[in-house]
């Protein structure tokens, strides 16, 4: 189960505005009629900024509660965040988190053993799941809106009683194996699944809370015991750890009523550990030789970068938008139109909680080698090191990334999901202006000083993937 986006965009375009105005209940929006925003009053954009309505408090034990209201459609989002993920995972103990995501809907005290989605179903459900990632573990439920109770009690029941339900170990053994399979698919069975390993062991030392992946090992989910495992429940998926946020058509005085009702009694946890993390030392520049059973050989090159918010990580969203994102973009001209040495290219900013990173993959044309495309990569690189981006090239990329979030707003659970991102983050639910506004602000010479900051040639690490019809599918290292 993937993670969903943590990534916000920049600069308005006129559809985008018009989604806000009819569907998100924004005021003050106006229109651009699809000029950039550099040709508009700089103070206008700024007040017109659009905003997430919501209120937040907290209970005794120590549990967040953030409302948003919209009653547009009978329906409720219920999405609680744990602030917890693979980062907080003990050695050889990997895998908990993701654990937990299938375990949370197996049943606890009150709730049968696979009831929690057919009650869901029946009640008439549109959207349940979970998500783990390396910093936090969701679950959500989009219910019609009389069905909000029924939403709350099962949330707050795998909260407060996931532990005392019968069968717990037997619960842990079956989906121990459902994950391992998970593992199988997603990993071993996958071409190329080993990619994501060999990076964040290439760009994170061995204490670092990002060095595993977020699925963990199947040596660690076999060797955990089922003491570990409750342990693990008992530190971080407890009220003081955990945010509730309810979107949607509710009555709110009666909503805080069920949320007393069915959260209140919950125990407060105590306190929870975290490890620390700084900003890992620039790797030494290396290659990383694998090969797999595929037919197009890969590249992939990562550079370390600043943490979600940090100075630098909007500026290199950007970067990466100019370089990598579309046909529009500067290694797609160059390396498909022009030169036709590449069938595809990308780049992207990949922000988390503690660290990023900037990685760019490609795939050769038939003829062409991995060694051509690194080289061409590295010229565009250094154009953008040596040059600013031009006015016109810069508007568009922050249009795309603006337009791109603000439409992606339209779901209940998104708008759930934002306001649990900036709450998690930056302790302000309503930052969507804010970071909208830091996007708007990024310049030119911005752009070209995360470059030649971050996208340094003895800053990175080079994975590039050879095909081999005697190599696992998930790949392997012939070389370091």
């Amino acid at each position: 189960m993937l993670r969903p986006s943590s990534k916000l965009g920049a600069s308005v375009v006129a559809p985008a505005l018009a989604f806000l105005i009819v569907h998100l209940h924004f005021h003050g929006i106006a229109t651009t009629d699809g000029l950039p925003p550099s040709a508009l009053n700089a103070a206008t954009l700024d007040a017109d900024l659009p905003k997430l309505p919501f209120e937040k408090y907290a209970l005794p034990n120590g549990l967040e509660v953030i409302l948003h209201e919209d009653h547009r459609i009978p329906e409720v989002a219920v999405d609680v965040w744990y602030k917890v993920g693979s980062k907080d995972e003990a050695d050889r103990r990997t895998g908990f988190a993701h654990l937990f995501e299938h375990v949370m809907f197996q049943g606890s005290k009150h709730v049968p053993e696979d009831k929690h989605f057919e009650y869901l179903q029946k009640a008439g459900v549109s959207n349940a799941n979970g998500s783990t990632s390396q910093d936090r573990t969701n679950y959500f439920e989009v219910v019609p809106s009389n069905q909000l109770e029924l939403a709350l009690w099962l949330e707050s029941d795998r909260m407060g009683f996931l532990l005392d339900r019968p069968g717990f170990k037997e619960t842990i053994d079956v989906q121990r194996d459902v994950v391992k399979n998970e593992r199988r698919q997603r990993v071993e069975n996958r071409p190329m699944g080993l990619v994501e390993r060999v990076e964040l062991e290439a760009l994170y030392p061995p204490a670092h809370p990002y060095h595993h992946e977020v699925i963990g090992s199947m040596e660690d989910l076999t060797a955990a015991s089922v003491d570990d495992v409750k342990g693990f429940f008992r530190t971080f998926y407890v009220p003081n750890n955990a945010t509730l946020v309810i979107a949607g058509d509710f009555d709110r005085e009666k909503t805080k009523a069920l949320v007393e009702q069915y959260f209140a009694p919950i125990p407060r946890g105590g306190p929870v550990p975290r490890r620390p993390a700084v900003m890992p030392p620039v790797p030494t520049p290396h290659t990383i030789a694998m090969e797999a059973k595929v037919q197009q050989p890969q590249l992939t090159l990562a550079f370390p970068t600043p943490a979600n918010f940090a100075a630098g990580d909007r500026e290199l969203d950007v970067l990466a938008n100019v370089l990598g994102n579309g046909k529009s973009s500067r290694l797609y001209k160059k390396l498909v139109y022009d030169l036709k040495i590449a069938q595809a290219v990308s780049a992207t900013q990949d922000s988390s909680m503690l660290a990023s990173t900037f990685e760019i993959t490609a795939s050769p044309m038939p003829g062409h080698t991995l060694a051509e495309l690194e080289a061409a990569i590295g010229e565009e690189i250094a154009k953008l090191q040596a040059a600013p981006v031009d006015v016109v090239e810069l508007e568009r990329a922050k249009n795309q990334i603006e337009s791109g979030t603000v439409r992606a707003l339209e779901p209940l659970i998104a708008r759930a999901e934002r306001l649990q991102h900036y709450n998690y983050l930056v302790g302000d639910p309503g930052y969507l202006a804010e970071d909208l506004k830091a996007y708007r602000a990024v310049d030119a010479a911005g752009v070209q000083r995360v470059a030649q900051s971050y996208l340094k040639p003895g800053a990175r690490v080079a994975i590039k993937v050879e095909p081999n019809p005697a190599a696992p599918i998930m790949g392997r290292v012939v070389k370091p």
